[in-house]
């Protein structure tokens, strides 16, 4: 059934790119298998709001890791219909 022994590591890195209205954050998660997923999130800052770096992070990283958990919740249901020849939907 399952391996009861779960060392499995992933490396999960968040880079990011700003200037003084916007913040991109490209989150990049390298599964124990070797695989590397990639998604993207993105903040705006408005004009009259004052500069804090920051929250621009914060939302722009949030916004890539709700990315890459959608990715994620795909990847694992495709892998899940080629297993079992059925429809699958998984929930956030």
């Amino acid at each position: 059934m399952y391996d009861k022994i779960l060392d499995t590591k992933w490396h999960v890195e968040i880079d990011f790119d700003e200037d003084e209205t916007h913040t991109h954050a490209t989150v990049r998660a390298q599964r124990a298998d070797g695989e590397t997923l990639t998604a993207l999130g993105d903040a705006y800052r408005n004009p009259k709001d004052g500069i804090l770096p920051m929250i621009g992070e914060e939302i722009a990283a949030a916004r890539a890791l709700i990315a890459l958990s959608t990715e994620l919740l795909q990847s694992a249901s495709s892998r899940i219909e080629h297993v079992t020849h059925q429809s699958v939907h998984l929930y956030r």
